[in-house]
């Protein structure tokens, strides 16, 4: 028998490179020359309510930058926050591959993200393809590591947590999903998620 009937993958930082944390913010105030500090002071609030998908991007961006007349477009801004997602060097793409080509049980993306760049990652890196459910931050109102978030996606999932296995590279996110009684892996490189994997009969 198969360890897990489903097994659910973080995209930011195991996937995919994260698409608008501190680094992608940074570089986007640099490359549109904004104010560093008040454009920090102006993003979590209207941040969290634009990931867990309560107000679209355009109230985020006018919060955050077009407070203010600009040279440039809110098309043009968001053009290049799409830019910098990549794929995660030293990833589990290929790793999510191998287990979807075996059939074996279902896969799928437990994620904080804000709806237009989630939809747009998962479509443009083909995560689609793989993915039988997306449980995404911005379609279910509410963020990792939240213990509601993991009690949601199992609400819906339909299966008791030992049979879900969780996969993330933030701690936060791992320790909050363990104590609802998933299995959780901390992501820390591909080579270290095959053996951890193979120590649990998935590959």
């Amino acid at each position: 028998m198969f360890p897990f009937d489903v097994i659910l993958f973080d995209i930011g930082g195991v996937l995919l490179t994260n698409s608008w944390d501190k680094r992608e913010r940074a570089m986007a105030v640099e490359h549109f020359n904004l104010d560093p500090i008040a454009f920090e002071d102006r993003h979590a609030a209207p941040y969290d309510a634009w990931e867990r998908g309560m107000v679209p991007m355009k109230t985020y961006l006018d919060a955050t930058v077009f407070y203010e007349s600009r040279s440039f477009s809110r098309d043009d801004f968001f053009a290049f926050m799409l830019s910098m997602s990549m794929t995660q060097p030293d990833g589990a793409l290929g790793i999510l591959g191998k287990i979807s080509a075996s059939d074996k049980c279902m896969l799928g993306a437990l994620n904080n993200e804000a709806r237009e760049m989630n939809e747009y990652r998962l479509q443009y890196f083909g995560l689609r393809k793989y993915f039988k459910v997306a449980l995404s931050s911005c379609y279910l109102g509410l963020r990792k590591p939240e213990p509601a978030m993991y009690k949601r996606a199992l609400d819906i999932l339909g299966r008791p947590p030992e049979r879900v296995l969780f996969i993330d590279d933030r701690p936060e996110n791992v320790d909050g999903a363990a104590a609802v009684g998933l299995k959780a892996i901390r992501f820390e490189g591909a080579e270290s998620l095959r053996q951890d994997l193979a120590e649990l009969g998935v590959l």
